[in-house]
């Protein structure tokens, strides 16, 4: 199951065409497998009809005639990210009996599928249980109990670490060339490897200038990640003080992880809703008032928070709270109180606004449809790959796999791989005798090991094509 794509496209049916489903279907059929769809709304079908080349069957989940048209039998895998989750826990014991070896479900109840649920996974019959909001939550969580204030990522075991930064007007890298770059801090190795300008997403080669406002990733040792931080202007820093617009299940959910160890304010408009948390976050405060207002915001301290959280169901609502938090901590640090070096997470969970939301100002913007996709991809793809990460902000990927004897990649150095490869792939480390290490220019990869890619979403078949025979 998902081995060896030579021979033929695995089959997968997609149960649901909303949000998580049509975004995982687009990104299955560009990566070549056969995707069929079951879905009832009659709008969501047309939609799907013009933008993907799948196989649509108009029809409930549940109606066991529609997985025979489907030929449910002849599935590799089966996905249920239908918007009910009794319908998509009831798939995976439909799935089981047309014997579908794999079987994957979101549920957005935190009451199934986990460690001390009544129900788990295995009772369910699934391989594996998305939690988009746990997901969502649990990256919120992270990202502020991190020991500098932008967002680093390891890999490779943590002997890798990606710095996410943001290029200032005054930053020592703005207007000048990476290559340039690597020659004036040329003391350790590291590489650019992702540049967020505008709503585009760049995979750099060394010509590329970085640019005043750009937002950047950062591939480094982890024994050279503080000197790298010092030379992009990243000061570390401990978050203690933190407000969430939205009490949903996303701002409940982080508010009832963090309020015992640090300041947290939660700000609902709801007012039975803020009544309830009140209840439920005994650790925390809760006021009641729209977060899309600043008189709102300025009353409820939004200048001394250290992280600011917007979580609420509206897309426009969070990058408008966002912003104007921004815009009142700003004129508070031009007072000389603060030290800059607040953050603004926002839920945006529009795709279309997603990197643009990262380069108006807000630090980092999460969608929780793309974060659920990304962990069922990885799962699929777990036999080809060694493991796979998505960098928020950016439409690009971090991958970890193994070059195939004979395959391109191991025919010549790196500088001298297809030009067609240049703003698309990037190979940025490899493992070797000695642990990993960051690769350049002149390293020639062998049959046989390991390295870690960044691409473009969407360039993935071609990373996988690279590396195989």
């Amino acid at each position: 199951m998902f081995g060896n794509r030579k021979t033929k496209r695995e089959h997968v049916l997609v149960l649901g065409l909303g949000g998580v489903g049509f975004y995982l279907a687009k990104r299955l059929a560009h990566e070549e497998y056969a995707v069929s769809a079951i879905e009832p709304d009659a709008s969501r079908l047309r939609y799907a009809d013009e933008a993907l080349d799948i196989r649509l069957i108009k029809g409930e989940a549940m109606d066991i005639e529609r997985w025979r048209e489907a030929d449910a039998s002849s599935m590799s895998c089966v996905i249920a990210v239908t918007n009910n989750d009794a319908v998509n826990m009831m798939a995976m014991q439909i799935g089981e009996k047309f014997e579908i070896p794999c079987r994957i479900a979101r549920v957005r109840s935190r009451q199934f599928g986990l460690a001390d649920s009544v129900l788990g996974i295995e009772d369910l019959r699934a391989d594996l249980l998305i939690h988009p909001e746990e997901l969502v939550a649990q990256e919120i969580v992270r990202l502020i109990r991190l020991r500098d204030g932008n967002e680093v990522i390891e890999i490779a075991g943590g002997q890798i670490q990606m710095l996410a930064a943001r290029i200032d007007d005054d930053s020592p890298l703005a207007g000048k060339k990476l290559r340039d770059i690597s020659q004036e801090f040329g003391t350790f190795a590291f590489r650019v490897v992702a540049i967020a300008r505008g709503i585009s997403t760049i995979i750099p080669s060394g010509n590329i200038e970085l640019q005043p406002h750009d937002q950047i990733i950062i591939m480094v040792g982890d024994r050279n990640l503080s000197e790298m931080m010092n030379i992009v202007g990243v000061s570390r820093s401990s978050r203690q003080r933190i407000m969430i617009v939205g009490g949903g299940l996303i701002g409940h959910r982080v508010a009832e992880l963090l309020q015992k160890s640090v300041e947290v304010k939660v700000v609902e408009a709801d007012e039975e809703r803020a009544q309830a948390l009140a209840q439920t976050l005994s650790h925390a405060e809760v006021l009641q008032g729209d977060g899309s207002n600043a008189a709102v915001l300025a009353m409820a301290g939004v200048e001394d928070v250290d992280t600011f959280i917007a979580a609420t169901g509206e897309n426009e609502t969070n990058i408008m709270s966002s912003l104007l938090a921004k815009n009142l901590i700003v004129k508070k640090q031009n007072g000389g109180a603060r030290a800059g070096n607040e953050k603004t997470i926002a839920l945006v969970n529009k795709e279309d606004y997603l990197v643009l939301a990262s380069t108006i100002g807000i630090d980092l913007a999460l969608n929780k449809k793309i974060m659920a996709a990304s962990e069922i991809m990885k799962y699929i793809r777990r036999s080809e790959l060694l493991s796979v990460a998505h960098l928020h902000g950016f439409d690009a990927e971090v991958v970890e796999l193994e070059a195939a004897p004979k395959s391109p990649i191991t025919k010549k150095p790196l500088a001298r791989l297809d030009p067609s490869f240049q703003d698309h792939i990037l190979v940025g480390a490899v493992f070797r005798a000695d642990g990993w290490r960051i690769a350049v220019g002149d390293t020639h990869i062998k049959a046989g090991e390991r390295a870690i890619v960044v691409c473009q979403s969407l360039q993935l078949r071609h990373v996988r094509r690279l590396f195989a025979v």
